[in-house]
């Protein structure tokens, strides 16, 4: 194998230890203010509000959502944008369980009464018994659970909650057939999105922010819903129309709303709960988020591979040992693999192995060839018309 460059990571989070020192010392620098970065590796912070360096070839978020990062701003330029799906899907599964608990129960009203409870143990006694049918609930087995969005997250949400006794009804009309193989057969595929707010006792959203996506849970939508339904929201804040949601708990029209995103509106409203973004807050969602974002830079980096990338293909190829890899990444326009197999055959160089994957308006092209490469053959690549970048590694 070719000896590779010495690679520099910027990261503008903190990201856990478990997933930096997987960052060899001999091939990386990894740190905070690196100049001229290879890769941006970053959670929470907004790369909207400055310039991502010329020098990035790749960026990574340590967590499923990219809406902090200007997507559409790298695919023109031809960085892809690597997530972390499924890292946090157990962490965001059991939150949305203890949703499920807190809106059937009434423990978050309860617990603020109880903290509100004074004088002697037996005052205390005769407060409980006065006040506690305040807070009288309903048992979650036979209600209907609906869940919008069967991914990572609402497969694990849909299984668990059979196991609670819920009837489950689910919809996602671009469900993967990994994910469908995970869902278990117990859980009924709706017609339509609406047919899941119609049935639904209470429903829960488990789908990335696009525009597509965006108010999703609207007021004709929530219009359809029962008026004891309890509404459950632990993927985006905006997918969800939360002054719809309000003018219904206002109204009486909605049973309740459980989320994880506090705002003006809801987080003193008496039928909503907020909690603080904690859907990733473990540590072992931290960490594995983080391993999976260090891997995926890695793998592009090194290698050229694509995994779980928002904007590029999946592109993944092994390494032969002898070779030398060109990544190029390349409009997808026709001719693309001839010209570039063109280039090489005149260099007198042999092709070992070559992938193309395309994804819309963009392709990555994987070349392994037999022989060290010319920076020729590099500058002669880059001047295609349709090429966006081409490295040697």
């Amino acid at each position: 194998m070719t000896t590779r460059k010495h690679f520099r990571v910027q990261t503008l989070n903190a990201i856990s230890g478990s997933g930096l020192s997987r960052f060899p010392d001999d091939l990386y620098d990894v740190g905070g203010s690196l100049a001229d970065p290879d890769a941006l590796l970053v959670r929470s912070a907004r790369l909207h509000d400055a310039p991502v360096p010329e020098s990035v070839l790749a960026i990574a978020r340590a967590g499923a959502g990219t809406n902090n990062i200007p997507v559409a701003a790298m695919t023109e330029r031809g960085v892809p944008v690597f997530n972390t799906p499924g890292a946090n899907a157990n962490a965001v599964k059991e939150l949305v369980l203890a949703g499920l608990f807190i809106a059937s129960r009434n423990l978050i009203p309860a617990a603020r009464f109880a903290h509100t409870l004074q004088g002697d143990d037996a005052a205390i006694a005769a407060a409980v018994e006065a006040g506690k049918k305040r807070f009288v609930g309903f048992e979650l087995p036979g209600r209907t659970l609906g869940v919008i969005g069967l991914g990572a997250i609402g497969v694990q949400v849909a299984n668990a909650a059979l196991g609670l006794g819920l009837n489950v009804v689910g919809f996602d009309p671009g469900i993967s057939v990994e994910h469908a193989w995970h869902l278990s057969a117990e859980v009924e595929r709706a017609g339509s999105i609406e047919e899941v707010f119609r049935r639904a006792d209470i429903l829960t959203v488990h789908v990335p922010l696009i525009d597509a996506t965006r108010g999703l849970v609207s007021t004709q939508r929530i219009a359809l819903m029962k008026e004891t339904a309890v509404l459950l929201n632990f993927a985006r804040a905006e997918i969800v129309d939360t002054d719809a949601v309000v003018a219904a708990l206002d109204e009486g029209t909605l049973g309740g709303y459980v989320c994880d995103f506090p705002s003006t509106l809801v987080h003193k409203h008496p039928r909503c709960i907020s909690l603080p973004h904690l859907g990733a807050s473990t540590r072992e969602a931290e960490r594995n988020c983080a391993i999976m974002a260090v891997d995926a830079l890695r793998g592009f980096l090194e290698d050229g591979q694509v995994h779980n990338s928002v904007n590029f293909p999946e592109a993944v190829m092994a390494r032969q040992e002898g070779t030398h890899r060109l990544v190029i990444v390349n409009r997808n326009v026709p001719n693309m693999v001839g010209q570039v197999s063109t280039i090489v055959a005149r260099h007198g160089q042999n092709i070992a192995n070559l992938l193309n994957k395309s994804r819309g308006e963009l392709a990555v092209t994987l070349v392994d060839v037999e022989g060290e490469i010319e920076p020729q053959v590099l500058e002669e690549l880059r001047a295609i018309d349709g090429v966006m970048s081409a490295r040697g590694i």
